[in-house]
């Protein structure tokens, strides 16, 4: 199909789809404006004209829908709710409130409900479309693999892929884009830690090129249709009968192997082959790669995102660079010193900066549960109401981060919020930029090694500045990163240049 037959062919769907959810908005506008929700309900936000002056506040803003919730908290408080067709959403802000989104399950509160669009990516029987017991099962796995034993072994992988990218991209001196640098470098080293040194080896720029087009067949039009007919959804689906494909070899080589072998690899595809169901099972190839990916798709943008945004904010800040460079050294040494997972830990400044980041720019802005039965809340100002079952509930991580309610001078990079004395992050549930309670990312340890890793190991050995304006967040993103292109200008330290050379 020719660009321009594509290109109209979804802006065809877009338009039903637009329509569709008109009509019934209309059809349901009564029943869901308020009128016949309980009394004790969140109160119902109503801006602009009926039916679609909601719809327009809360897609049409600067910050995407940031702006609505923000504009809605200050107006109604930590709770309050907005018609969409059929549905209503619910948005709570501020720790106490959010506290029963974190804290319940999903008999209460239901991802799967929410974030089954992802099966398409994922496959069946993967994560949200798995019975509850295999999605435990398949959840205590992915957390061994991500257990502290397996990041020690971690951490000499990224070194060693970092130290060959930047040799190879970067040389002893230029510009480069930041966000692009450590995008690239983020799924080097996590296919080499998570589907190991077989696949990084052997199949890393098929794997690259297939998730390309797995991760651009989820847009907004995929969360109301997922199974939309168009082209980035064609060639997701045919992406992923590829990615099962190219795995399934490796899979059926690994499963031949003996236990000795299988027990001396590290990496979480071994942990996946080897994984065994309640009911005596094991997992399908189709499964093992749908669990794969969905490893790919929590950690890729999250890292390089956040690797990004605290690397430009140790640079905008002269004294700021000069206590992590200091740092460094205090901790590992020179350029050319070995870096270790115990140093990791030692990294207190380092981690306080990638903290803030994560603050300040959360990856996801929103994240989403569906209310599988009215669930009482009570707000930060100490309002009290019940969530009606069948909402679809929000909390929004970067409304939380800038509350001034929760942080001093909340739109300031203050890494030292963090330190012994202020903590102010010690109420739970005010800095959710990796979620909370039961359901908070599980992949949070690693994320943490591994821009960790690259960061200590990148301050060791370059000297840095921004070469370009400082960039605002791109809130087109589905993963909100740095707007543009964040260039810097880099100059290889002679200690790094003459330990490289002998």
């Amino acid at each position: 199909m020719s660009a321009i037959g594509t290109t109209s062919f979804d802006a065809m769907a877009l338009a039903v789809v637009a329509a569709a959810l008109f009509v019934v908005g209309v059809a349901c506008w009564l029943a869901t404006s308020g009128r016949l929700r309980p009394r004790d309900s969140p109160p119902v936000v109503r801006e602009g004209k009926p039916i679609v002056g909601n719809l327009l506040g809360f897609a049409l803003g600067k910050r995407g829908p940031l702006d609505f919730i923000e504009r809605n908290y200050h107006r109604y408080g930590g709770a309050f709710s907005m018609p969409l067709g059929p549905k209503c959403l619910t948005f709570v802000v501020g720790p106490k409130t959010v506290a029963p989104f974190f804290r319940n399950r999903d008999d209460v509160f239901s991802q799967p409900e929410v974030y089954g669009f992802m099966t398409q990516v994922f496959g069946k029987g993967v994560v949200y479309d798995a019975t509850p017991p295999k999605r435990k099962a398949q959840n205590v796995n992915m957390s061994r693999g991500l257990r502290a034993d397996r990041l020690k072994s971690y951490v000499p992988k990224i070194l060693r892929e970092t130290e060959a990218y930047f040799a190879e991209k970067w040389g002893e001196s230029g510009t480069a884009d930041l966000l692009v640098t450590l995008s690239e470098l983020t799924i080097l080293t996590a296919s080499r830690c998570l589907h190991g040194d077989d696949v990084r080896e052997n199949l890393f720029a098929q794997v690259s090129e297939i998730y390309h087009d797995l991760d651009k067949g989820i847009t907004p039009l995929s969360f109301f249709w997922p199974t939309a007919p168009v082209e980035g959804h064609r060639k997701r689906d045919a992406a992923r009968l590829k990615m099962v494909e190219l795995f399934g070899d490796v899979i059926k080589a690994r499963r031949r192997q003996t236990p000795e072998q299988a027990a001396a690899r590290t990496d979480i595809l071994q942990v996946f082959v080897d994984m065994v169901y309640k009911d005596g099972t094991k997992a399908t190839d189709d499964e093992i790669t749908g669990l794969l990916i969905a490893l790919l798709f929590a950690g890729q943008h999250t890292s390089s995102v956040t690797s990004t945004w605290t690397q430009l904010y140790i640079l905008a800040d002269d004294k700021l660079a000069a206590r992590v460079r200091a740092e460094q050294a205090d901790v590992v040494g020179g350029a050319a010193a070995p870096l270790v997972f115990d140093d990791l830990n030692k990294m207190a400044l380092l981690h306080n900066c990638m903290k803030e980041a994560l603050r300040m720019h959360p990856p996801l802005i929103m994240l989403m549960r569906k209310a599988m039965r009215a669930v009482p809340i009570e707000t930060d100002a100490g309002a009290r109401y019940v969530i009606p079952k069948g909402d679809v509930v929000f909390a929004a991580p970067a409304i939380q981060g800038r509350l001034a309610t929760c942080w001093t001078a909340p739109d300031a990079f203050d890494p030292d919020r963090y330190a012994p004395g202020r903590e102010e992050h010690a109420m739970p549930f005010a800095h959710i930029g990796f979620g909370g309670g039961i359901h908070q990312c599980m992949g949070q340890q690693f994320g943490y090694c591994q821009v960790k890793t690259i960061l200590s190991w990148l301050n060791r050995n370059y000297d840095m500045e921004i070469v370009s304006e400082f960039p605002e967040p791109d809130y087109t993103a589905m993963v909100v990163g740095p707007k543009g292109k964040p260039m810097v200008r880099y100059v290889r330290k002679a200690a790094a240049a003459a330990a490289a050379a002998e």
